[in-house]
């Protein structure tokens, strides 16, 4: 992999992507109106109304995140969780043992729907391999504290292998760090600050998702259009590094961003701060979400207000791609794949083989448009259900994700 996949590692540019309201935190909560880390000159300081860049924007890890846009990646084409792209592989030989195996998992926690379907998705992965005697899993309820204490407890059961979600970044690293020596550490879905895992998997990342959105709307909405901004929360790495990458993209645009307004996931909320937009401007001509789980009370707002609905984005739940469908609406779905909750355990089982693996696993990242919409739809599953799961081919599909056939 070319030099950045240290700075991948150790940028701080994950959290869990999908429906962050409650689920997402974050180290040191910071407003997107801090200070710049992009170099002097830099495209992404540029500033037409969206505010100042993040501190969290970082523009070599934004650089390559848009070449991966673009890469072809590596491996069996229908199976995008074993796929990587750009991947520098490491040798592992000095793991290798024979089976059977004790797998263990800290999760950060299950505490909202994205992180439910990965749940769900991993445990039907391990039950594919035989080989594995036995997977203990701790779930640390979104505390910081407690997974520091289960990742020291998991070093106590005999563990194989160590799989790691972390909660927040720097405050898990320690625990992440002195883990390595005693057993090999693979993390996912949210980084840590320190290269010593090994193996560090992930979709493309928050810069990617953020301007496959904005880009959109900079296709879909006429030069002038009127653009409100919804997020989460300050502070969280992947959900500023997908606003830091829209605001390039808004900033190099004719677009008007009337507003950037956080919403903290919630449905009422999100709806009211979209209809009082619609009375002070008359018009909104197109939405951006870094979160797409309240996409849909964006939608009805300008329903209940007898207005069309321009332009939007959401992401891969049941609920949005359905009303994209029915309302035939304009629209994109950037994803954040919960597919790859089953890579760790590919992973694992690999190290302990003495197979080479990728040192950062980037998992091709891809966008639901209107030309695939009907591809991800999925008759009998839950509303919160996410479509790039990964789990069709997986024994008890649909019913263990809630779904009927």
């Amino acid at each position: 992999m070319r030099s950045y996949s240290r700075r991948l590692l150790a940028s701080a540019a994950l959290a869990a992507l999908t429906l962050p309201a409650a689920a997402c935190t974050s180290d040191k909560p910071v407003s997107t109106a801090s200070a710049s880390a992009a170099p002097a000159g830099s495209a992404a300081q540029e500033d037409k109304g969206t505010g100042a860049q993040s501190k969290f924007f970082v523009q070599a890890d934004y650089d390559a995140q848009m070449a991966m846009r673009r890469a072809q990646p590596t491996g069996p084409s229908d199976k995008p969780w074993e796929q990587s792209i750009d991947p520098q592989l490491v040798d592992t030989a000095e793991y290798k043992k024979a089976g059977p195996y004790h797998l263990c998992f800290s999760n950060a926690a299950v505490n909202n729907p994205w992180r439910q379907v990965g749940w769900k998705t991993m445990q039907a992965e391990v039950a594919l391999h035989k080989e594995i005697a036995k997977f203990t899993a701790l779930d640390a309820e979104g505390k910081d504290d407690k997974q520091i204490s289960d990742i020291a407890e998991l070093q106590g059961k005999g563990c194989d292998a160590l799989i790691v979600s972390p909660n927040t970044t720097a405050t898990l690293t320690p625990a992440v760090a002195g883990a390595c020596p005693k057993v090999p550490v693979i993390v996912f879905d949210r980084g840590v600050q320190t290269d010593c895992p090994v193996t560090f998997i992930k979709p493309i990342g928050g810069y990617a998702f953020g301007a496959e959105a904005a880009e959109f709307l900079a296709g879909k909405v006429q030069a002038g259009g009127k653009i409100l901004a919804l997020r989460i929360l300050p502070g969280v790495d992947v959900l500023e590094t997908r606003w830091s990458a829209a605001k390039v993209a808004f900033d190099k645009s004719d677009l008007d961003v009337v507003g950037v307004e956080f919403t903290d996931g919630d449905a009422a909320k999100t709806k009211s701060i979209v209809s009082d937009y619609i009375q002070r401007y008359g018009k909104i001509d197109g939405v951006w979400m870094d979160a797409g789980a309240t996409a849909v009370a964006a939608v009805e707002a300008f329903e209940d207000a007898g207005q069309p609905v321009p332009p939007i984005n959401g992401e891969d739940q049941q609920d949005f791609l359905r009303k994209w469908s029915d309302a035939k609406l304009t629209a994109i779905a950037p994803t954040y794949p919960t597919y790859q909750w089953r890579t760790p355990i590919i992973a694992a089982l690999k190290i302990l083989k003495g197979e080479q693996v990728p040192k950062v696993w980037n998992l091709p990242q891809p966008a639901i448009t209107q030309e695939n919409l009907a591809t991800y739809l999925k008759p009998g599953l839950p509303p919160l259900h996410y479509a790039l799961c990964g789990c069709e081919d997986m024994p008890g599909y649909p019913a263990k994700w809630g779904g009927t056939s």
